[in-house]
């Protein structure tokens, strides 16, 4: 990939995703200023339950400097991405899918478990990309992927990771179903977040997250969450909002199920109800190794109890706990009655952890109890066989070599024994268990440390609690169909569904003929019918939406590219499970050829950038993603979605930036910066905690006002003062274009404009509206930048173990007050737009009033003239900007009496944001 000067680019490319090992770069420290993320927005649309998924983010550098900038999606694990694309400035960045060597694989796969294993949610795989953007320039990423939904528990999930890292300017997620079978539900899930950072909560968290808008007819649902700054602070204000949840079903027949097909490609959803449950054969083996000690083990023990409780009368169970010695409840399957219920409790509650991990034998064990059960039992050939197998560890004890315990079980099971394996924790061998289930006919699952191992367990049981068919086999006419994903199914459970897809040898045919075969209960079931094919609507009405280019023939052909990505994902199960070196090159060849096709990013194939090429006004997303070009420099609305943006702070405050030394800070100890003369003036004023001084009074004029509130502490051990105070809160009221108030305090930053939002101060973040933008550097500062002429830094000070003499407290500086009127009064604000100078000096006319020499204590005394008051004053050091900088400067004593305006009762507020100030030219009053 070429790259433009000054510009640098990170990628690696992983199985089903590709990432970024790096920093979370977008997560800046407090002492730069944040990339701002102008818009995170993701598109989807589901045909016939296959997604197509589009996320686009833009993001602006507003630092001075070039700086990295990260783009982190988390995807379903299940998912192929198919399209990234990225735009620096106006160049564009085209992924493109390229074959991946072979030599290559191991590694890649790998290093595609680290990072699911380290940075995925459950289910998820996590998607990075990053580059250098030049200063005061923007980005743009967008990724696409589809993927098939599953059904579990009797729905369809699609979740959309929304978690764009920070408050974003705009937000929105936008799905489209269309269902020809018609939707027979639909819910919005309350925003879940289970591992991250972020609290990931709505107000109400009983629906919908707050501003989710649903529209639904009877085949047709358009679901769209388009949350204001506001509401997405409310919900998590570090921009970690969760996983946007749908869930629905559709409307089936009573058949051989729902048969679609579209220019030459057919698919055959299967999912039938209403059927007796067969009995099922069960044996839970469970590690009590003894790294399964504590919360583990505990957690499985409490699910378990649980599970015994809905087995059914006519299932048989027993229990083995393994470690290095093989513990078996019983040496043969069990009835389910009460008494057989609470002796496998009692069994299961005195398990204790101690030994290693013989994984092989315990396999063997339970197989052998299942096997011994079904051979003497009459009703053997109509139940299902499970083992319900869960661990932690990898085999330490026995045989420990992976390939002899997957060909062990596979000839003790021969087919007849399903295994559902459960890992737990980032020390499991998932790779073994993902393989032991695939190659007997099971699933798995993984638990990560931090989840609740229980509430998972009994979540994967009850998809396979209730076995309505076993043995199901589905056939087509030869002549009819070719190409046909997997036909052979050993089990179907209650609330789930088989796909079947395809291509027809004659696309114009009239009618398929479809044969199901099955076992249940309480007989063999043979389902014949012969299904319509004839022209269908494909939902070209959802406009706007991502969809996938077809096979150049017409509409673009979803049930095609259904066909592609289920047959890819078995190709891949296949090579997975394979051991014979010339199949499974075979199999790799077919399933790489596959991809590159249709662009699936898969472990046999790779991602690599294109570019740069000049962007163009019509430039669209391979895959019919749109892409919405140039992200615009948008400050975060705090009014809402529709508000129009203000303009940029071109400077933000960063620590170390030299300001303007007008300032309170500390006890407090007040500072004036003349810079026409070159003098600094300081002088304390000795409040009562409680009082509110007026800092900055320009209401009539500028429309600002900033007030302080004293909290009072206790004196340092022989100091001359008998308290001491500080500024706890900080209240700025902004009157012009609109009224805003906010109120900073060291913990939190209140900004009320309207909507009221509420910004902790130990996590960085920026938002604006209309000429007001409030930065948060976390734990270090709150910059107030108001119509980008007026800025105050308000220093936070927080102290690990504070003295008793030590409080939380504030300082506040003014960084830039070209905006502020002559008028402008206030302790602090009456010196602005004024100039002093030293008139009379007690040590000679030789003295150097600039700068006096470097004295210990006080120095050498002078008068000094400021509009107007002669004010005795004495030379001192003080250090400001949290301490990192020394001052000279001349002090006013008697807490300012001949320098200030009026008398200190004059500068008391009657409330935090009271703005009427009876002193100084224009008396400017608000009722």
């Amino acid at each position: 990939m070429a790259v433009s000067s000054g510009l640098r680019f990170s990628l690696q490319v992983s199985s089903s995703s590709f990432g970024l090992l790096l920093p979370a770069v977008i997560r800046c420290s407090s002492v730069k200023t944040k990339p701002l993320m102008t818009e995170f927005s993701v598109k989807s649309t589901i045909i016939s339950r296959y997604a197509f998924t589009a996320v686009s983010c833009k993001m602006l550098n507003r630092a001075s400097e070039d700086q990295e900038i990260e783009f982190q999606v988390q995807i379903p694990a299940a998912a192929f991405i198919t399209n990234f694309t990225m735009l620096i400035g106006d160049k564009v960045y085209q992924g493109e899918i390229t074959e991946r060597e072979k030599k290559r694989d191991d590694r890649v796969k790998e290093k595609r478990n680290k990072t699911t294993e380290e940075n995925g949610e459950k289910g998820t795989e996590i998607f990075r990309a990053s580059a250098v953007i030049p200063s005061k320039d923007k980005a743009a990423f967008f990724l696409s992927y589809e993927e098939l939904l599953q059904r579990r528990l009797g729905k369809y999930e699609h979740s959309i990771s929304v978690r764009p890292q920070q408050l974003a300017g705009r937000l929105s997620v936008d799905v489209n179903i269309l269902e020809s079978a018609g939707i027979a539900s639909l819910e919005v899930l309350p925003l879940h977040n289970s591992r991250h950072r972020g609290s990931g909560r709505g107000e109400d968290d009983s629906g919908p997250p707050p501003s989710t808008v649903i529209n639904q007819n009877e085949t047709f649902a358009h679901i769209l969450f388009k949350p204001s700054v506001v509401q997405q602070a409310k919900i998590a204000q570090n921009g970690i909002l969760g996983d946007f949840i749908i869930r629905y079903d559709v409307s089936r027949e009573q058949s051989v199920g729902d048969i679609q097909v579209l220019n030459g490609y057919f698919v055959h959803y299967f999912a039938p109800k209403d059927l007796p449950p067969l009995p099922k054969n069960v044996v839970f083996v469970l590690d009590s190794s003894a790294s399964m000690v504590g919360t583990k083990l505990r957690q499985t023990k409490d699910a378990l109890f649980t599970i015994l409780h809905d087995l059914r009368p006519q299932d048989r169970f027993s229990i083995i706990g393994f470690s290095n010695r093989i513990k078996v409840w019983k040496d043969h399957l069990i009835s389910v009655t009460p008494d057989s219920v609470r002796d496998g409790k009692v069994y299961i509650h005195h398990m204790s952890p101690t030994g290693g991990t013989d994984i092989n034998e315990a396999l063997q064990t339970a197989i052998r109890l299942l096997n011994k059960y079904v051979a003497h039992s009459d009703s053997g050939d109509r139940s299902v066989s499970l083992i319900i197998f869960l661990t932690d560890g990898k085999p330490t004890v026995g045989e420990t070599h992976t390939l002899k315990i997957l060909n062990n079980t596979r000839e003790a099971a021969r087919g007849q024994v399903c295994i559902f394996t459960i890992g737990i924790g980032n020390d499991v061998d998932f790779r073994l268990l993902e393989k032991l289930s695939l190659e007997n006919c099971g699933l798995t699952r993984r638990v990560h440390e931090e989840e609740d191992a229980g509430s998972q367990l009994i979540g994967f049981y009850d998809e396979i609690r209730t076995p309505l068919l076993s043995d199901i086999r589905i056939d087509y006419p030869p002549s009819s169909v070719v190409q046909a994903t997997k036909t052979l199914f050993p089990n179907y459970f209650n609330g789930s569904e088989i796909i079947i897809a395809g291509k027809l040898v004659d696309r114009k045919l009239d009618h398929l003929h479809v044969e199901v075969t099955a076992s249940n209960s309480k007989k063999f079931i043979i389902l014949k019918t012969d299904v319509p094919v004839g022209p269908q609507k494909t939902g070209k009405d959802v406009l706007g939406s991502p969809r996938p280019e077809g096979d150049g023939e017409g509409d673009p052909n979803h049930i095609e590219r259904l066909w592609s990505y289920l047959t890819t994902k078995e190709l891949l199960s296949s090579w997975l499970q394979s051991d014979d070196g010339p199949e499974k090159e075979q199999l790799r060849q077919r399933a790489q050829a596959l991809a590159m096709s249709y662009h699936f990013l898969t472990p046999f194939t790779s991602m690599k950038l294109r570019g740069p090429s000049p962007r163009t006004d019509g430039l669209e997303e391979a895959h019919g993603m749109s892409a919405a070009m140039g992200p615009e420099p948008v400050v975060q609305s705090v009014r809402g979605a529709s508000t129009q943006p203000g303009p940029l702070l071109e400077k933000p405050y960063q620590p170390r930036i030299k300001i303007s030394k007008t300032s309170v800070d500390g006890d407090p100890h007040f500072v004036v910066d003349f810079p026409l003369s070159r003098l600094t003036v300081c002088f304390n004023i000795d409040g009562e905690p409680g009082d509110i001084l007026r800092l900055v009074s320009d209401h009539m004029h500028s429309g600002v006002t900033v007030n302080g509130e004293l909290i009072g502490a206790p004196a340092p051990p022989n100091g001359h003062k008998k308290q001491r105070t500080y500024f706890r809160t900080i209240t700025i009221l902004v009157n012009k274009p609109e009224r805003s108030y906010l109120e900073v305090t060291p913990s939190r930053v209140i900004l009320d404009g309207g909507d009221r939002l509420v910004l902790p101060c130990n996590q960085s973040v920026v938002v604006g509206s209309r000429g007001l933008e409030v930065s948060v550097s976390a734990n270090t500062n709150v910059t107030i930048t108001i119509q980008g002429s007026i800025a105050f830094v308000i220093l936070i000070h927080l102290y690990k173990k504070p003295a008793p003499f030590q409080r939380h407290h504030l300082g506040f500086y003014i960084a830039n007050s070209e905006g502020l009127s002559s008028n402008c009064h206030g302790l602090l604000g009456q010196f602005l737009n004024q100039d002093a100078r030293l008139t009379e000096d007690a040590a000679g006319p030789s003295q150097n009033h600039t700068h006096p020499p470097l004295l210990q204590g006080e120095g050498p005394e002078a008068v000094l003239t400021v509009k107007g008051h002669r004010v005795p004053v004495v030379w001192k050091q003080r250090k400001i900007y949290n301490g990192e900088e020394q001052i000279d400067c001349w002090f006013a004593r008697n807490n300012a009496a001949k320098l200030i305006d009026g008398e200190y009762k004059d500068y008391l507020a009657s409330h935090p944001f009271d703005t009427e100030m009876t002193l100084g030219r224009g008396t400017p009053r608000e009722l």
